[in-house]
């Protein structure tokens, strides 16, 4: 199978290293000190070059890792994460850690008191936090760089990006060096870097995963996994959903199978290069998605329906109204004196993200908001229970380390058109991307999304996909995490 086709003759379909980490702690063939050793020992050696951890809390996790050892030893019950080590996206909080979001208006932020909700889930079954990663500043941007922290590197191309905005968490995973990093997904920042960097990775329906506090962007993000395996992804979103007191969007007692039923195989694809009408994907990529499309559809035994750019939904464009809505509300949960007061040190990107946050007007705000219910119910008409449309994860081959598309560019906020994922945190259905093999060098990921709910559906598809066209457990030249 050649470099540009779907998956990858270089891996096997072998238990990923979430769950061989816990499975062999719980069995006690592993003591979590020599996992938490493990990931330590891979962060100092290869971080330099990836710059993708930004903090570590080493004799905390060493101390936890030793104080599991000896419960287990003790005869008490294992976690179903039991040692695995985990590194935590600096947008979330980690009790004891300062929580910087890459900004260098945080630099002196204090420690937080508790965690939040997914580090707190992810502890609770015995996972053991060892650090932090990066992202852009605020989360705001598609690649990961910011001022305060450096540049973050693709370990499959270090003159390229891991995505953004959980860039950090996903080259840490594909360099393997850990099992486990915590992302976020507001307008793509799971899957973008999950796909750029060879994982698979799921943006959940909205309200699955709950949440504790309002996030910056009211009704867009969600936390969310990536992983190496589609048994870990699978393993770490029924960790992760559960509703939350006081999220009104929480779906109670929804497990990831949901309540409505779904056929084994989808009744019909849709398939588009885009859903807005934001001009021709660039040759390279129409190529590689076409070739993945295909092999989707024949995977499937599905009908494929084509559908052109912009005839989804006729009310407006959901991908341009997220950044009127992303970028009012960044605003007002920064504050819009502090925005002001800070642009001059945010990073370029950032600074015309929340310029243009600056500007929105209240009848723009509240026009985007109203027809996010015509987007919904645009894509609930679509899809039904039974179908899934197919998009690229990403709409270009890759972003050059530093956020530029071409040498010549200037660093700043990447295009719209570069983007193929805003539109499901608009709509809140849930979206998988699926490594599908190279694009001028870098991972491909073919997205795929489906009806409200059906998260567990698109997992079940994903691991049809991954025994069929499996991939590499890390980047060339990374060891996968061992047991």
């Amino acid at each position: 199978m050649s470099p540009g086709s779907p998956g990858s003759p270089l891996s096997s379909a072998s238990t990923g290293p979430v769950t061989a980490v816990a499975r062999q702690v719980a069995a006690g063939r592993l003591r979590a000190v020599d996992a938490v050793t493990q990931a330590l020992s891979r962060i100092e050696r290869d971080n330099p070059a990836l710059g993708a951890v930004v903090a570590l809390r080493a004799d905390p996790a060493l101390a936890e890792a030793r104080a599991l050892d000896a419960r287990l030893a003790a005869g008490e019950p294992a976690g179903r994460l039991a040692g695995v080590p985990v590194l935590v996206k600096d947008l979330e909080d980690v009790a004891g850690m300062a929580t910087r979001k890459g900004s260098l208006l945080l630099a002196d932020a204090p420690p937080a008191r508790v965690d939040s909700l997914v580090p707190q889930r992810l502890r609770a079954h015995g996972a053991i936090v060892v650090g932090k990663t990066a992202l852009p500043e605020f989360a705001v941007e598609g690649y990961t760089a910011n001022l305060l922290t450096g540049v973050t590197r693709n370990p499959w191309n270090l003159d390229y990006s891991p995505g953004g905005s959980s860039g950090g968490s996903a080259a840490a995973v594909a360099a393997g060096l850990v099992p486990v990093a915590t992302a976020t997904d507001g307008g793509g920042s799971i899957r973008i870097p999950a796909a750029f960097c060879g994982l698979v990775g799921i943006k959940p329906t909205r309200g699955l995963v709950g949440r504790l506090r309002a996030p910056d962007w009211i009704d867009l993000s969600t936390e969310g996994p990536f992983a190496t395996t589609v048994e870990d992804l699978r393993l770490l979103l029924e960790i992760e959903a559960g509703d939350v007191a006081g999220d009104p969007e929480a779906a109670p007692g929804r497990g990831i199978r949901g309540s409505r039923a779904h056929p084994e195989l989808p009744v019909r694809l849709f398939v588009a290069e885009r859903t807005s009408d934001l001009g021709p994907l660039p040759g390279p990529v129409a190529a590689v998605f076409a070739a993945a499309g295909s092999a989707f559809a024949d995977l499937t035994g599905a009908p494929v329906e084509p559908l052109a750019p912009g005839t989804v939904f006729a009310s407006g464009d959901p991908d341009l109204d997220w950044f009127t809505l992303a970028a009012a509300e960044h605003v007002v949960a920064l504050g819009r004196d502090q925005v002001i007061a800070g642009l001059a040190r945010m990073h370029p990107s950032t600074a015309q993200f929340l310029s243009a946050g600056l500007d929105v007007t209240l009848e723009e705000y509240i026009g985007a908001r109203r027809r996010r219910f015509d987007y919904v119910l645009a894509m609930d008409d679509l899809l039904g229970a039974d179908s899934l449309l197919l998009t690229p994860t990403v709409a270009v081959a890759g972003v050059l380390a530093d956020g530029r598309l071409r040498a010549g560019d200037e660093v700043g906020a990447l295009a719209p058109e570069v983007y193929s994922t805003a539109m499901q945190n608009v709509t809140g259905h849930p979206a998988i991307t699926l490594p599908a093999g190279l694009c001028e060098g870098i991972p491909f990921g073919l997205q795929v999304t489906g009806p409200r709910f059906a998260d567990g559906w698109l997992l079940d598809l994903a691991a049809r996909w991954e025994a069929a066209y499996p991939w590499p457990r890390t980047a060339p030249g990374y060891d996968p995490f061992t047991a």
